[in-house]
């Protein structure tokens, strides 16, 4: 068997994977199952030790490798894993030097202590049609449910040279669409000389990257974003009018408690001045149900928020304790009330993107094709083609009907 990579978790893992699998081709790697993991939450956790296993069953002879969040912040539990041959450290990944596998089982060191944030280029992107352009990494926010700082480290950016000169590779190579990715994005530029903001990045690279047709950014922090990456969103048609946010939860004294910097009406002027610049714009949001302490009537405030900010898609996490997080030691949600409160907020959210799909019908749209048979418009709705396309081509399709999920198109005449 030729090396497998089994990626877990967020875009950031995405695009580091591309950076391990280049490390690994040129080390000359084979016969190996690289595990990426995320930590995000205990499902996530359980899905890469369950991956493990499945890995061993059918690749008895190969190599397991895991690396990764839960890698970092759980080492032990995968040194008990018989499993597993090779354990690395979210910076131990990235080095070139660690895919030769010689050294200790276990390779992690302290994240912490990790200072500047120069990830290797991104060659090539395999069988994806976008690509992700990691600016930023770690986190200095200490939100009470998150263990992803310690996973991450502390918040490191990308230089704005580096990040524009790795922009145009990637545009020169193919990529209609980049997506600029990091753990807690609208931080970039408060280690770097000067303390630039987001926005000025966003802005060099569309001034710089002339070639760049496409530009998204993944998820962010509302309450971080500065006026000129508001005034870029709202008003430049090379940035998709689709924002993902990082909100958690609709009521004050839950997102007190967590630790979050915003306040529920922050969070519905922030959607709601956007859309007024740019009335088409589409914003997701993840949100935690059953955090501790939450009542019905707190559960309540962050499902009207679904409506309130206008969230066209959610990712919904069932709240899931992380040792050695302060949420762990807070009284507890019943499992069973957890598990309601998710479905009722997904049903709301399923609701929304139904409406949203709807209203598209009849829309003549730009679409970036992922597969032969499937792409995303510039709002991140899912579209199926009754063609078969060219995968990374950006088509012109009218759609024509909807479903729930995602749309039906035909090329344009």
């Amino acid at each position: 068997m030729s090396t497998a990579f089994i990626t877990f978790g967020c875009r950031l893992n995405t695009a580091e994977t591309e950076i391990m699998r280049g490390h690994a081709e040129r080390a000359g790697l084979d016969h190996a199952v690289i595990i990426n993991s995320c930590a995000v939450t205990a499902e996530a956790t359980r899905q890469a030790r369950q991956a493990i296993r499945k890995a061993r069953r059918e690749h008895p002879e190969a190599k397991i490798i895991v690396t990764g969040c839960a890698a970092q912040t759980d080492t032990s539990m995968f040194e008990a894993m018989t499993e597993v041959d090779v354990i690395l450290g979210n910076d131990e990944k990235l080095r070139a030097e660690s895919w030769t596998l010689a050294g200790p089982r276990a390779r992690v060191s302290d994240i912490m202590a990790v200072r500047g944030n120069a990830p290797p280029a991104i060659e090539r992107l395999t069988a994806r049609t976008r690509a992700f352009l990691q600016v930023q990494n770690g986190c200095d926010h200490r939100c009470t449910f998150c263990i992803i700082p310690f996973g991450r480290g502390n918040s490191r950016s990308v230089a704005a040279d580096e990040a524009v000169a790795q922009a145009k590779t990637l545009t020169e190579a193919g990529y209609a669409e980049l997506v600029l990715s990091g753990v807690d994005l609208t931080s970039w530029g408060a280690d770097l000389q000067g303390a630039p903001k987001l926005g000025a990045l966003v802005r060099r690279l569309l001034a710089e990257v002339p070639g760049l047709r496409r530009l998204r950014l993944s998820s962010i922090d509302s309450i971080e974003a500065d006026p000129e990456l508001v005034a870029i969103m709202g008003g430049e048609e090379r940035v998709m009018p689709h924002l993902h946010l990082s909100l958690q939860a609709g009521d004050d004294l839950i997102l007190k408690r967590m630790k979050r910097r915003h306040s529920r009406q922050q969070a519905v002027d922030f959607c709601g001045a956007l859309r007024a610049r740019r009335p088409d714009m589409q914003f997701g949001a993840d949100l935690i149900a059953g955090f501790p302490t939450e009542t019905a009537a707190m559960h309540d405030n962050s499902l009207r928020l679904i409506d309130d900010c206008g969230l066209t898609y959610t990712h919904i996490f069932p709240f899931s304790p992380r040792p050695g997080t302060p949420a762990a030691l807070m009284p507890q949600v019943a499992k069973a009330e957890i598990k309601a409160r998710a479905a009722t907020l997904r049903a709301a959210g399923e609701r929304r993107l139904a409406a949203f799909l709807a209203s598209e019908v009849g829309a003549t749209r730009d679409i970036l094709v992922e597969t032969e048979a499937m792409g995303r418009t510039a709002h991140f709705a899912m579209v199926k083609f009754a063609e078969r396309m060219r995968p990374g081509s950006v088509v012109t399709a009218r759609l024509l009907s909807a479903t729930p999920t995602h749309l039906e198109a035909r090329l344009a005449a």
